[in-house]
């Protein structure tokens, strides 16, 4: 099925519905929920998912898990997607919050071949098998570390967004800490509460994730690096390696 809206179908007594959608670049697909639970996967481009629990990069050969009922939003960077809706009682994963899955080369062939599922497809046969192995694949995947979590507290979350459109790998904690009228031994028990990371690793992960999406949309390495506020395009490269175990050049290729 491609380009239908989900509430024509998802009745359908099914546990896997099958969507393709194609989506211009900077498409944003505002607060919403599904009753089913959600791996969306990109066939091109990259994503950009939030929830109140924290923000997602989504690169090319990824896919996120989205747990039925879970609010959540979507920025497609020039993406053409698979989408697969599964029967809460049929989920392969229990996760209670989203999660960037690897998609290995076998999984991706499923996901493009699972474009052309009717919505009543038979309950044996090719099909059915096609939609047994989808849900053994997406219960091996290996989760990847494209994640900032977001705090509770209001005006903190109010400068953890701000900061995620605009990082800076000096920011300082001590500014933080002035903006919200707290010292800064204070703002950092309070930052890792709120967040379960240090203010370093926080700032540090949230950098990577903008880098994600400026490589996955083509920018060059040094400008991404510079921007970011690395000193040098080797200092983001050591980064990037010690957090993904690959320079930015491989990730580009991949």
């Amino acid at each position: 099925m491609r380009n239908i809206p989900l509430s024509t179908v998802d009745g359908v007594d099914r546990p896997l519905l099958a969507i393709a959608t194609d989506y211009p670049a900077g498409t944003l697909l505002d607060t919403h929920s599904h009753r089913r639970a959600q791996f969306l996967y990109g066939a091109t481009g990259s994503m950009e998912v939030g929830t109140d629990d924290g923000a997602w990069v989504v690169p090319p050969s990824c896919g996120v898990w989205i747990p039925a009922g879970k609010p959540h939003r979507v920025r497609m960077l020039g993406v053409s997607t698979r989408s697969l809706y599964i029967e809460p009682r049929a989920a392969p994963r229990a996760a209670l919050q989203c999660e960037v899955r690897q998609v290995s080369p076998l999984l991706r062939q499923l996901l493009l071949d699972s474009a052309g599922l009717p919505a009543e497809y038979e309950r044996r046969g090719r099909d059915a098998a096609l939609v047994q192995l989808i849900v053994h694949e997406l219960q091996r995947a290996p989760t990847l570390p494209f994640f900032a979590p977001m705090p509770r507290d209001a005006a903190l979350a109010a400068l953890c967004a701000r900061f995620l459109h605009r990082p800076d790998v000096h920011a300082s904690p001590a500014d933080w800490a002035q903006q919200l009228h707290r010292s800064e031994r204070g703002f950092t028990r309070f930052f890792r509460l709120q967040t379960g990371m240090s203010f370093g690793e926080w700032r540090q992960q949230a950098c990577l994730l903008a880098a994600l999406s400026r490589l996955s949309l083509g920018d060059a390495v040094t400008t991404v690096a510079l921007d970011l506020g690395y000193e040098s395009p080797g200092a983001f490269s050591t980064m990037f390696r010690k957090r993904l175990g690959i320079p930015p050049s491989a990730f580009l290729r991949a």
